[in-house]
């Protein structure tokens, strides 16, 4: 994408065709405004245009372009931390009907395709959470202990049965949760455009919003060929807000994070590699994540970004790292590698901000952008339409993290050199 095969690698070689969209070069009005051509984004924007809402999206490059199109395309439900953990933070009410909400999240993804017919190559077979030493098999307990209490489908399964399920005896344990699955991730953030079009949304690409003023309409979104009247503006950046509302980029530091993706494997190495074809990641501080594409290419990620030396550095660690897990498969190319930028937020919470009157986001996803953004997209276009709903999040204020330049610098040097020890064991 833009010429870079760093930014979404294999996705951006596998994916449909993005829909035909083209840069704003005029003004337009609309009741809703939507900047970013991600989850989020393109979620507001179908659900607004499903009920006959005016909505005009305006993304600053390409639709899938920041985090939607570069991640694993793990679809999990709920954040990284855990139930409880979430309820001791916002209390037993709207802890728990956050949680309610986040579970829920991948059966909205699992809907939209079905109904829209996208071609992401959907695999409804569950995630795994597996332990790699005993520390994480104790977090693994906890974890399915909270969700059992609260009626979700997980399974806790042992060594013999998550290695049966993995094709490798490397782990201790995992956490099975049949809400989850696989996607291709852009390929699913260009359906949703696709959708979303369908329904007779405006979607404009190539086209920043580099303005923002009150006028008589509501609100005025500047780009720099055209502009966008709405009387409300929703900013579904993330972690790749640009310049305009940087309240939404400062109060989170960025962890970088790589996938390589191998050539298509072998039948005589499939019958026993994820044969039930599981998205993986483990308990690991700086986290391992696996899955199989549609053409059986192993894609195989961790914490660190392809550039200053990381390339090299991330590639030996990941070819080693494979063999470890993986010693039945042998030497293998990797086709492609590509990297992207997580958002991660001081107590690993989503956000959602008024950021003035008729101003809104959702943000800081820490990772889990897939069913959260496609869930907090379809309720906030229900609450901008007037929807007695009430949103999952209460507002909060942003406040900007502590150190957040250095902190980021050193989650990018620190994997780095966490793997080039780990490469050497």
């Amino acid at each position: 994408m833009q010429g870079d095969p760093l930014s979404h690698g294999l996705w951006e070689t596998t994916a449909p065709a993005a829909p035909s969209t083209t840069p704003l070069t005029t003004g337009v009005v609309a009741q809703v405004v939507v900047i970013g051509g991600g989850y989020t984004g393109l979620s507001t924007a179908l659900h607004l245009a499903e009920r006959g809402a005016d909505v005009t999206l305006l993304e600053a490059v390409e639709i899938g372009f920041g985090g939607a199109g570069r991640n694993v395309g793990l679809v999990n439900a709920g954040m990284w931390v855990m139930p409880d953990t979430l309820v001791d933070a916002l209390g037993p009410e709207r802890g728990e009907r956050l949680i309610a909400f986040l579970g829920d999240g991948p059966a909205h993804v699992w809907d939209i395709i079905a109904r829209y017919g996208i071609d992401c190559d959907a695999t409804r077979a569950g995630t795994l959470h597996v332990a790699a030493d005993q520390a994480g098999l104790a977090e693994l307990n906890q974890r399915h202990d909270q969700w059992s209490r609260r009626g979700a489908p997980v399974h806790r399964l042992d060594r013999s049965e998550t290695a049966g399920r993995l094709g490798s005896s490397r782990y201790h344990g995992a956490l099975l949760d049949m809400r989850a699955g696989t996607i291709q991730p852009l390929a699913y953030a260009r359906g949703l455009a696709q959708a979303a079009i369908g329904q007779g949304a405006r979607l404009f690409t190539g086209s920043p919003a580099t303005g923002l003023e009150p006028c008589r309409g509501g609100w005025r979104v500047s780009t720099p060929q055209g502009a966008v009247t709405a009387r409300k503006v929703v900013f579904a950046t993330d972690a790749y807000t640009r310049n305009l509302m940087p309240d939404i980029r400062t109060q989170q530091i960025f962890l970088p994070y790589f996938n390589f993706a191998t050539a298509p494997l072998p039948d005589s190495v499939l019958g026993a590699l994820l044969p039930g074809r599981e998205g993986v990641w483990d308990t690991r501080k700086i986290m391992t994540s696996f899955r199989l594409d549609r053409r059986n290419r192993l894609v195989f990620g961790s914490v660190g970004a392809l550039r200053h030396g990381g390339r090299t550095i991330h590639q030996h660690w990941a070819r080693r790292a494979m063999q470890r897990i993986f010693p039945q498969i042998g030497p293998v190319a990797f086709e492609s590698g590509w990297y992207g930028t997580i958002g991660m937020t001081r107590d690993s919470l989503p956000r959602f901000h008024q950021l003035a009157d008729g101003v809104v986001s959702f943000c800081g996803y820490n990772g889990r952008g897939i069913a959260p953004g496609t869930a907090f997209g379809r309720c906030l276009a229900g609450w901008l339409l007037g929807d007695d709903a009430p949103l999952p999040l209460q507002p909060t204020v942003p406040q900007s993290a502590a150190c957040r330049t250095l902190r980021s610098a050193c989650y990018e040097a620190g994997a780095q050199a966490f793997h080039v020890i780990d490469a050497r064991r």
